[in-house]
Order: C-alpha cells, then structure tokens, then sequence
C-alpha cells in the first residue's frame, strides 16, 4: 500500500472565543471565494443559522462549509467558542488537520480561546494566528501577539507549533495582511497562509474504508445521516458498510445517499475518499463517536472521551394552577420524548429518569448549556418546570471533589472592591491581577462552579453594566466548604387573582418586583425580591376600600418602579432550593415548590 496525499484539499476549524468574530471572518471567505451567485443575497453571520444563536450572536452547534481558492478546497468548520459547548469543539477537531485561532486584536486572548486552544495542541495540530479586529481605534496587535506566545509556552506547545504564521485581519471589512502596516482590500494572504501551511490530508486510498462519525443532523427526507472525515479508503453511494458502535458490536449497512459541501450546501455526490469531509445517509440509528467501516475489513476508529457534566438540573411536568393554558406539549411522555431526542445530537448532555414519573434530572456542561435547551424546548411549544441548578460532585480516594472554574473578570477600577468583596464569600481564590487597557484591571480566580450560580447577576448590578465575566471548567479539586446561598428572600404572592397598581405599590416598599399591572397570578407565585433576608407574603392584587369621599388626583400619586424584566438565564439564577422557574411557549414565572404559604411554614419548621 502506498501513502497517497490529496493536495487539492484542506481541512481547517475555526476557534475563538464568543464574539471574536469566527462567523463573521467565515461570510467574508466565502463571499471572496465567489460560492455566491452575483445576483444572490446573502446574509449576515450566514452559518449562525438558528434563532438563537442569531438572537445572542455566539454558536452553539458546530457548522460546515467549504470554499475554493486557486483549485482547492478549503473545507471550514466553525466551532462553538463558549466552553459549555466544549463537548462540540473536541469532536471537531477530529476533522481537520490545523486550526485558526481567532484572536480579538484589543481584548487578547480569553479563557475560551485557552479553553479550545488548549484541546487544539494536545490533539498535535499546528494553528495560524488571525489577529482580528485590528480596525479597531484602541486595537493593540503587537502586544496581543506576544499574548498569544505566551499562552502557546504556558499550554506546552511544541517548538513546531510555535512557530505559528500570523495574519492581520478585519474580518468586517474583508481584509487580511501579513503585517500590519501591508495595504490590502481582500482575504488572499489568509487563504495563501491556509494553503501554504495547512497539510494536506495523507492516508492510505486503496485501504479499506474508515470514517468516524464527528456529528449527527437530521434530514426529513433521509432521516439520520453522519457526518465526519474519511481517514482511509473511499465510499460509494449504495455501498454494503459495517457500523461499528463504542462498545465494539458491529452492523451490516447500506449507504443511500452521499453528500459533500460546497459553500453552505450539501451537494450529492457519488464516491467520497480520504481527506473529504463526507455526509453520510441510510443509517438510520447512528451516533456520535462510531465508525464507518469497510464490510469485509471492519476496524474501529478511537474516540475523544467528552467531558463530564457538571450542573443538574431537574425537569418537572408543570403542574402550576396555570399548566397547560400556554403549551402544546404538557405531559411527562412529551417531556420524556424530547429530553431522549435531544440526548441524540447533543453528546455533553445526561438524562436520568427519578422516582417520580413527572421528573427527570438533566446534567450538563454549565447554565448556558441548559438554558440553550430549556429556551430552545420552550419555543417548540413545551411546557414544564425546572428546580435550581445544583452541582455535581465526585469521589475519589474517600474525598469530595468538586468542579472549579477559572474566572476572568474585566472591570474599571472603581468596581474592584466590590467584586473582590462579593467573590470572597463565594470561596474564590485570586490567583493573578494585571492593569488591563483603559482604565479596566483584569483579575483572574479559581472559583467553585457552585460559587458562580446567581453570581452574573449581583456582578452586573454592581459594576453598574460595565463588568465582563467569562469562566471556563479548570478542574476538580477537595469540596472548599459551605457557600452561604442568596442573601435576600422572596416575595410571594399571597392569593390568586390579578395583580393591580395598587397592591403593587403597597409590595414594592418590601423589596423589588418582577411583575406588572394585569398580571395574573397564582398563591406562591414570586412577585419580586425581597429587601431582607427572608420571604415575604405579599397581596398585589388588593384593591383600594372605597369611601365616599373624593380626593382629586390622589391615585394618580401611586407611581410604579419599572420592573425587573427577569430572562430565563436571570430566573435560573434567582431561584433558591425551594424555588422553580415554571417555563411556557409565552411565560417565564418563578414559583415556590409548596404553593400553599401555610404548608410552607410547617415545611420550613419541620426542616
């Protein structure tokens, strides 16, 4: 068997952290490399393709595209950056020979690019540096270089890998140069530099057949279809192939259908070989992590272990005095159905069923990670409740461990105290403080996972908006002892009915409220945060005793403080352990677990 190499192709991931401008680097490439019709519209962030990651400008699910520059395709795969999405970004990379990391020519590197760049050079691929957004007035490319050389010595790159090339770019503008004073109005040095470096896929082509299976879509019209690199060896459309699943059984399948990409698309196609990026139809049963292999030779491919979950959470049939007035899907089979579909694609994700029949416990890589599928489950039209977000531990050797983060926190001077003052509590641990740019210090903690639930929100507060967060698993360490939970109670609606201005105005001397006039509600529902420690019976819909004397103009004097519009991120992080978020297709409430405020004291006494 002799060593083929397919010089007319390159398989490259692009890694970042959120909002260094991944998916807007990928529309200027492929608008440059003419995919595009002259006549056709293209959008902006064109491979952000569902609502929400348009809606919070990051991407959740790893996407596909490929371009042609001077005879060769670039095959592009453009990962998640946020680090819940971490079990995505290892899968990914199985797929290619190099990565572009994306770096923003003012911020620096952030904990996600350390995050992905990190499982990049343990898996041996030798990056290319894009210093982005150099277009910007406070950018500072030269000092970000030596940033970036620094956090490569600090992972334990390998002297070939740092010796990395650099390109200069303003993905928004359509540029790249090799340095930055160079003149260009186009991307050519980027896709020289990607061809130039990246190596060519290699293998044996007369082998047998062997891909792993890197991710899973869904198509309507060919169900389940696998989509991954071929290692060796070449396909056929109609081809008899043996499935191989992680335990080592194996399946005799047939192939329906093939497909490659060009530009956004999946076009048809008859043989894929080594070095494609292939997608593959007619295994209606197959997952993440196995092998496509050849019928008569079949070997297993190995697999990149995904990291564990992290946070659980409990997924409770809504059974609030409002259940099923808003959804579509309201039972614990509809429940059941999704959370298991969902299990499919989304490989970082656990389903456990629990005593009750009505709950299952969901466990993840982190809130944003839940609260994609809890938001994305709301908008097919479900209906359910969710409790507090818990951590998950581990045993080892007769001791608790527990998950720790790595915490950056950017934030002007005059906000450090406070943040330092609320972290020291929460069992933080400063480990590096460095003057950032303008007037903003960069501190760095290792922080346990449990320490951060409902810490973004008392952060923002705080530093008045102008704080940046971003916090990234580091690793298990000895439990660091009680965390003491949220310091104020809540306020609970009293009875049912509809919330009025005047029994609002009463509530809001109390603490801060959640809901508005001609809100409906329900006994134990919470109307607001309470100013004190403990909670609070509150009744908003107590109207005014009439008397028959007149006063002109007096309740015009009953001004409302606007409300806390709480998200769902926000909701999850409010609520304590006795507490629920009840979510519908049109509402996000929160809600005491015992409704009944004379049930609750007797609970609370008990406890």
């Amino acid at each position: 068997m002799e060593l083929f190499t397919r010089n007319d192709i390159r398989n490259i991931a692009i890694i970042a952290h959120v909002d260094h401008g991944k998916t807007t680097l990928v529309d200027s490439l492929l608008r440059q490399s003419h995919i595009f019709r002259s006549n056709e519209k293209l959008e902006e962030r064109v491979m952000d393709s569902n609502d929400l990651e348009k809606e919070r400008g990051i991407t959740i699910l790893s996407k596909n595209t490929s371009v042609v520059h001077k005879g060769v395709k670039i095959n592009i795969v453009d990962t998640p950056g946020h680090a819940d999405f971490g079990g995505e970004v290892e899968r990914v990379l199985k797929m290619v020979d190099s990565v572009l990391l994306l770096v923003d020519a003012y911020e620096g590197p952030m904990p996600q690019t350390k995050f992905v760049l990190k499982k990049a050079l343990e898996l041996k691929l030798r990056p290319i540096v894009v210093i982005n957004k150099i277009d910007k007035p406070n950018a500072r490319p030269t000092e970000v270089i030596n940033e970036v050389f620094d956090l490569f010595v600090e992972l334990g790159a390998n002297d070939e890998q740092l010796e990395f090339p650099i390109i200069y770019a303003s993905a928004r503008d359509g540029i790249a140069k090799y340095e930055v004073e160079d003149e260009s109005d186009n991307m050519e040095p980027l896709f020289d530099t990607i061809i130039k470096h990246v190596k060519a896929p290699s293998g044996y082509l007369d082998a047998p057949f062997q891909m792993l299976v890197s991710t899973i879509d869904a198509n309507e019209y060919v169900g389940r279809i696998g989509i991954g690199k071929v290692e060796r060896g070449s396909l056929k459309k109609n081809q008899q192939v043996a499935l191989i699943r992680r335990d080592g059984t194996k399946q005799n399948v047939k192939i329906s259908a093939l497909y490659v990409y060009e530009g956004l698309k999946r076009v048809d196609t008859e043989e894929v070989m080594l070095g494609d990026i292939a997608v593959v139809a007619g295994i209606s049963d197959v997952n993440i992590g196995e092998t496509i292999a050849d019928g008569a030779n079949p070997e297993a491919l190995p697999f990149v272990d995904i990291d564990e979950p992290t946070l659980s959470m409990t997924f409770i049939v809504n059974n609030s005095p409002f259940a099923g007035r808003e959804g579509e899907f309201v039972t614990s089979r509809h429940l059941r159905d999704r959370l298991l579909k969902e299990l499919e694609t989304n490989v970082s994700l656990r389903v456990e069923e629990t005593e009750s029949a009505d709950a299952f416990k969901v466990s993840g890589r982190g809130e944003l990670h839940l609260s994609i599928l809890i938001e994305t489950m709301r908008r097919e039209g479900y209906e359910f409740q969710v409790s507090k977000p818990m951590v998950i531990y581990k045993e080892e050797n007769g001791k608790k461990l527990e998950p720790i983060e790595y915490l950056t926190i950017d934030v002007p001077e005059e906000f450090m105290g406070v943040v330092m003052e609320k972290l020291g509590p929460r069992k933080a641990e400063l480990k590096n403080m460095t003057s950032a740019v303008n007037g903003y210090t960069r501190l760095e903690f290792k922080v346990p996972s449990r320490g951060l639930i409902g810490f973004r929100n008392e952060f923002m507060t705080d530093t008045k908006g102008n704080g940046i967060m971003n916090h990234v698993l580091d690793d298990y360490e000895p439990f660091r002892g009680e965390i003491p939970e949220r310091s104020r109670g809540s306020l609970v609606v009293f009875e049912a009915g509809t919330a009025i201005t005047y029994g609002l105005y009463n509530a809001q001397e109390r603490g801060k409220l959640f809901i508005g006039p001609a809100t409906e509600v329900y006994e134990g529902m919470i109307a607001g945060e309470c100013a004190r420690a403990e909670d609070i019976d509150v009744n908003v819909c107590k109207k005014k005793h009439l008397t028959n004397t007149r006063s002109s103009g007096a309740d015009d004097s009953l001004k409302l403080v606007p409300i806390n519009d709480m998200t769902l991120e926000q909701c999850l992080e409010f609520i304590a352990s006795d507490e629920l978020v009840e979510v519908t297709p049109k509402s996000i409430r929160m809600r005491k677990k015992i409704l009944d405020s004379n049930l609750r004291k007797k609970s609370s006494r008990n406890k």
